[in-house]
């Protein structure tokens, strides 16, 4: 799907929510479909401090970010460190991921035999799954190695 038509089916979203579309919320729109990494709202913030346009408020990033969520053009992840992690998820397969407890690398995968296994489960239990979240937490392959070798994957220990 196109950035240009997100952007009018989010501008569209804005207005319905009787929400006003702000240079600022599109700047942090556009910001946030220029990247396919996963990031933070601080460092989304971080990002639009850096780059010229329009100020924005750090208020304004987490409201948006919750506007976004809502209207489903992006994704949240818990990854267990107590900050949320987001990626735009319009024209993107489902996938799930794996979360490094070390260097907080996140590792995207897709496993058809889980997801049918998923849908079985449900299916017996009679219940109809709309979403979900499958996250795997655990250790790189650079962290895993490094506690192998009897050094810590903390990097607080």
């Amino acid at each position: 799907m196109k950035q240009t038509t997100i952007k009018k089916r989010f501008e569209q979203f804005l207005r319905e929510s009787s929400l006003k579309v702000t240079p600022q919320r599109r700047r942090i729109f556009d910001r946030v479909f220029s990247t396919h990494e996963h990031f933070s709202a601080e460092r989304l913030y971080a990002w639009l401090r850096e780059e010229e346009g329009p100020r924005v408020s750090r208020a304004t990033v987490y409201r948006t970010l919750d506007v976004l969520v809502k209207g489903a053009f992006i994704e949240s992840l818990d990854t267990g460190t107590g900050e949320l992690m987001y990626e735009h998820v319009l024209g993107h397969h489902h996938h799930d991921h794996m979360v490094c407890l070390a260097c907080g690398k996140i590792q995207e995968f897709r496993d058809e035999r889980i997801e049918e296994l998923q849908r079985l489960a449900a299916e017996k239990l009679g219940f109809r799954v709309v979403s979900h979240v499958h996250r795997l937490s655990g250790y790189c392959r650079t962290c895993g190695a490094r506690n192998r070798s009897g050094s810590s994957p903390d990097p607080g220990a």
